[in-house]
């Protein structure tokens, strides 16, 4: 079997690793435009204080054995099970796992469009395939174009770490746009680049991913209700609300699946920003970093959004009133993956979508798929399947390391049937 992945993260890596460990004599090509094999986004980073979100023990990399990641870290002497380690750890453990499978052959170049039973790629090379696995993972957004050249697009792409550190060296201050996981980040770059401004964070609602206590709290085991509105009353009435939202994550597809699609469309416009704050906490560390940078007055997060730009001059409109004009030295784009899959620039996911060979969901945020992952849409040949975030329209819930190794892992033993 002749085996496409297209892209290099996290959910590329493990489908690669995966397919070498199921499919005996296979030939896997795991193609990724810039090279960061086993890393993507998450795990290219550098910064030491850049931590994973959930401690070693939910990590592993491999679904069948769920301790590997944590034998892993303990022989290395980067500490136990309930340590929350820094990212580059992680993909220092992901690309000594991809090295694991020599018969997995790496593609550095960009995939531009599926050519009959063949994906062409930017270099002009053609890789024949009986079936391609989509694993792009999430694709930045975009700030507004009058922001200028003090912009920072995407401060995990190509020159992204360089261009936070020099604006770190220019001092001033800096714009923030977004105050969710990213700003996080950016703000504990800044930080330690040696940064001495102040830093202002902005979102509609202002909200801040919380941070897991020190002492874990177990999941509340229950069944969960059906319907959205039972399903808020639900939260709010069991506490601690840690446990009650982690008790909901085994049946968070089940949840979603089961909800209507205006359901679903009420969730993202209304709930879906304290969703994430509550759902996708911070470690304790990076936790209180962020507090103490916000009582020493030097990060401030408002509710609000940009009304005008002039200059230097930004204008923010406070969410319940008011305005804030001050000039910035430069804006960081912290809003996260872009939430409609039809403008993202990736070539090759542009070119199924208008071909119809694959269509988006119905609610935008990526490619329409059955319970399988298998991509919906004109032809049959080669299959499609996506994985990790291009498939949240269908199972929402499939950003993160354990929710995406079982699905590599299932489509795998489904072409290995």
């Amino acid at each position: 079997m002749r085996v496409a992945i297209v892209g290099g993260g996290y959910s590329g890596t493990i489908a690669a690793v995966e397919a070498a460990r199921a499919l005996r004599d296979a030939e896997i090509s795991l193609i990724d435009k810039a090279g960061r094999f086993a890393a993507g986004a998450a795990y290219s980073t550098r910064s030491p204080g850049h931590l994973l979100n959930v401690p070693a023990r939910g990590m592993s990399a491999l679904a069948d054995d769920p301790e590997h990641f944590v034998r892993w870290a303990e022989r290395e002497g980067l500490g136990g099970r309930d340590q929350f380690l820094p990212r580059r750890e992680f993909g220092r453990y992901l690309r000594e796992v991809l090295a694991g499978v020599p018969q997995v052959r790496r593609v550095t170049d960009e995939a531009t469009s599926l050519e009959g039973d063949a994906l062409a790629l930017a270099s002009g090379e053609r890789i024949s395939a009986d079936v391609v696995l989509l694993a792009g993972g999430n694709y930045g957004s975009r700030l507004p174009g009058p922001l200028g050249e003090r912009a920072i697009q995407d401060p995990w792409g190509a020159g992204g770490a360089e261009a936070v550190q020099s604006a770190a060296a220019r001092g001033g201050e800096v714009l923030l746009v977004g105050t969710g996981l990213t700003m996080v980040d950016m703000a504990i770059s800044l930080e330690e680049a040696g940064f001495a401004g102040r830093i202002t964070a902005c979102s509609r609602r202002g909200l801040v991913p919380r941070p897991h206590l020190a002492e874990a709290e177990a999941p509340l085991e229950r069944e969960p209700p059906s319907g959205l509105a039972n399903l808020v009353r639900d939260v709010r009435g069991h506490h601690p609300w840690r446990a009650s939202v982690d008790g909901l994550r085994p049946h968070s597809r089940a949840i979603w699946r089961g909800l209507s699609e205006t359901e679903k469309k009420r969730f993202l416009r209304h709930a879906r920003p304290w969703w994430d704050a509550h759902r996708h906490r911070i470690a304790p560390a990076v936790g209180r970093r962020i507090a103490a940078l916000r009582e020493a007055g030097r990060l401030e997060v408002m509710a609000g959004r940009i009304a005008e730009v002039d200059g230097d001059s930004v204008t923010i409109r406070r969410r319940g009133g008011g305005e804030l004009r001050r000039r910035f030295a430069a804006v960081i784009n912290c809003t996260g993956p872009e939430g409609d899959v039809a403008r993202i620039g990736d070539p090759l996911i542009r070119q199924l979508l208008a071909s119809g060979r694959a269509m988006r969901d119905p609610l935008g945020q990526g490619l329409q798929v059955d319970e399988r992952s298998r991509v919906l849409g004109a032809g049959e040949s080669p299959p499609l399947y996506a994985l990790g975030p291009l498939s949240r329209g269908a199972f929402w819930e499939i950003v993160a390391v354990p929710d995406i190794r079982v699905q590599a892992r299932d489509v795998v033993r489904a072409l290995s049937a």
